[in-house]
C-alpha cells in the first residue's frame, strides 16, 4: 500500500472509530481530516473502501430505502473488531512515517487516541524533521539572495516564516505534554495525603470491648 493509501487507510478506520457513516458523510469527514490542501474524490474512496471491507477491517450495513424516497438502499460503514485492532495498531506506530508530512495531519487528528508517550515521540520527530528542513530551506535562501531575484526571495522567505511558525506550534505543544505529565505525577502524593489509610485516622478498636459485645443475632440487621 502506498503511503497515501496507508493515510487515508487510518483517517477511513479513524472516523469509524467513533461512529458508522454512510458514503456521503465519510467523504466529507476525510476531507476534513485530509486538510483543505487536499480533496478525496469518490473514484478514491470507494476502491479504499472495497480494500478495508475484503480485509475485514469494515463491514456494510444496508438500510431499506424509505417508500417516498428512492428505491436505492442506504449503505452505512460501520468498524469490525479486526477494524479496531487495525486502528489501534496504526495508531501506536511512532516511527518516521507517523510525522512526516503525508501522515502527521492525519495522526494528529486522532491524539486523543494515542498514549501520550507516542504523542511526545511523534512531536519530537516531526518538530526535528522540520529543523532540518528549516536548515536547508534557510540556505537555499541565502544562495537565492545572491543570485537578486525578489520573487524566487519572497517564495523561499516564505517558506522559511511557514517552518518556524509550524516548529514553535510544535514546542508550545510538547511542552504542554510534559507539563501535563508532570502536573500527574505531582497530583498522585497529594491525593495520597489527601486521603490517608483509614487505620491511620481512626484509632484503634480495644479489642477487649469488641470480644465482649454480643454476636448479631440472624434476625438483628447487619
Amino acid at each position: 500500500m502506498t503511503r497515501r493509501g496507508e493515510t487515508l487507510e487510518l483517517a477511513v478506520l479513524g472516523l469509524l472509530h467513533e461512529s458508522p457513516l454512510h458514503g456521503y458523510e465519510l467523504r466529507k469527514r476525510v476531507n476534513t481530516v485530509l486538510g483543505w490542501g487536499r480533496v478525496l474524490s469518490y473514484g478514491t474512496l470507494y476502491p479504499a473502501l472495497k480494500k478495508l471491507l475484503r480485509a475485514g477491517y469494515i463491514a456494510e450495513v444496508v438500510a431499506p430505502a424509505a417508500p417516498a424516497a428512492s428505491r436505492r438502499q442506504r449503505i452505512t460503514y460501520a468498524l469490525t473488531p479486526l477494524g479496531q485492532d487495525r486502528f489501534a495498531a496504526l495508531m501506536a506506530e511512532a516511527g518516521p512515517s507517523a510525522w512526516e508530512d503525508d501522515n502527521f495531519d492525519v495522526r494528529f487528528a486522532f491524539f486523543s487516541r494515542t498514549d501520550m508517550e507516542i504523542r511526545l515521540r511523534i512531536l519530537e520527530g516531526r518538530r526535528s524533521r522540520l529543523q532540518e528542513r528549516l536548515s536547508r530551506v534557510q540556505a537555499q535562501l541565502d544562495r537565492t539572495q545572491q543570485q537578486v531575484d525578489r520573487y524566487a526571495v519572497e517564495l523561499q522567505r516564505h517558506g522559511v516564516e511557514s517552518v518556524e511558525r509550524e516548529v514553535r506550534w510544535l514546542s508550545s505543544l510538547i511542552d504542554a505534554e510534559r507539563d501535563g505529565a508532570h502536573g500527574a505525577s505531582e497530583r498522585e502524593p497529594q491525593d495520597a495525603a489527601a486521603h490517608p489509610d483509614e487505620s491511620a485516622a481512626f484509632p484503634a478498636v480495644d479489642q477487649s470491648i469488641r470480644t465482649t459485645q454480643p454476636a448479631p443475632t440472624a434476625a438483628e440487621p447487619n
